[in-house]
């Protein structure tokens, strides 16, 4: 069987297209991201895969999860994935919708780890540092993982910046050992 991604792609590319000609990807990707939530969500998941839930009442279920989120284009893009069986694809959907509307703009997701939690000022004041070094606009997506004792890593695409307590002892444990 084919990847999920494999199969939303087409749909992914389309409501992209769509969303572009309408001059307003920012918009289109709020209700795009808001999707794949709600799709993403325990109960609607194991809805979207009970195949006693017909068609129509998955379609009610995300029309009235959303409420007035989602406009009429994507209500109708909702139906139409419910006609094909492709709901629980959105996540999926979603996130190359993003891939897409970031690589229009110019820009890429830079995945900061840090070992404590970043207020929104410390990411703002560390983005355009971070665009310097690595030569592009980017997006961040702050997570927090204390394995890393202190410090950050930054990963764009297949870039990675390791400035963390963690990542600075396993380069003296491999210096030792070599």
């Amino acid at each position: 069987m084919a990847e999920s991604v494999t199969i939303a792609r087409p749909y992914a590319e389309a409501l992209f297209r769509t969303a572009k000609e309408s001059g307003n990807l920012a918009k289109w990707s709020e209700q795009v991201s808001l999707l794949g939530q709600v799709a993403a969500n325990p109960d609607v998941s194991s809805a979207i895969g009970d195949p006693n839930v017909a068609a129509p009442q998955l379609v009610d279920l995300f029309r009235s999860a959303c409420g007035t989120a989602v406009d009429a284009e994507l209500s109708n893009f909702i139906q139409l994935l419910s006609n094909n069986d492709r709901l629980g694809l959105l996540p999926e959907i979603a996130g190359l919708y993003e891939t897409y509307k970031r690589a229009e703009e110019g820009t890429k997701q830079a995945d900061i780890v840090s070992a404590f939690p970043i207020d929104d000022n410390q990411v703002k004041a560390l983005i355009p540092q971070l665009e310097a070094v690595f030569k592009t606009k980017l997006e961040a997506a702050v997570s927090v993982d204390p394995t890393l004792i202190g410090g950050i890593k930054v990963i764009v695409g297949d870039q990675m910046l390791d400035a963390s307590v963690r990542g600075k002892l396993d380069a003296m444990a491999t210096a030792l050992n070599n």
